[in-house]
């Protein structure tokens, strides 16, 4: 292979080992998250979204960065440029770099599997809390309204006619 392809492997190696390195703190956040969910530590759990959102965002770049890199590698060695995937260029070059690429593709897709199903538990979780608190709620509504004792079952008694009739006219 000539340098130019070699160049542009190595960025995208780079770039898959930064991106790797962002999905193992975003598993390491969804893990800690879920321990804070179980604990009902809101502070932590936060403190622990936001950096979750620094993660994404990170990642995001990551993949746009991972986009370009495959796509140039796609362009030198004649694969599909217009929608670069990992296996394709894997096939496309052998041996120990398309081995690499392998490697990458099945770490990712286990990383990714990992956190998208300790997201599932920690939207589990997180719902299970807001059902308790929204039982606990109207628990207490119910208490503080208190019982109806007392209902409105009489009727009023027409009084008399005529006026004055309030205070006796012997006093």
């Amino acid at each position: 292979m000539d340098a130019t392809v070699d160049r542009a492997f190595e960025k995208l190696i780079l770039n898959l080992d930064d991106l790797v390195g962002l999905y193992r703190q975003l598993l390491d956040l969804a893990r800690k998250e879920k321990q804070y969910l179980i604990d009902a530590d809101t502070d932590r759990i936060l403190e622990v979204n936001s950096q979750k959102d620094a993660v994404l965002q990170k990642v995001k770049l990551a993949d746009t960065l991972r986009f370009k890199h495959a796509k140039e590698l796609c362009v030198k060695i004649g694969a599909d440029f217009e929608n670069p995937r990992l296996l394709e260029i894997a096939q496309r070059l052998h041996g120990p770099k398309g081995d690499q690429l392998y490697n990458f593709h099945s770490t990712l897709e286990m990383v990714i599997k990992r956190i998208i199903e300790i997201n599932k538990d920690n939207e589990a979780l997180a719902q299970k809390a807001i059902n308790t608190l929204n039982g606990t709620m109207n628990n207490i509504k119910e208490t503080l309204s208190g019982k109806k004792t007392y209902e409105k079952k009489g009727t009023y008694k027409a009084g008399p006619e005529s006026s004055g009739n309030f205070v006796s006219k012997e006093a």
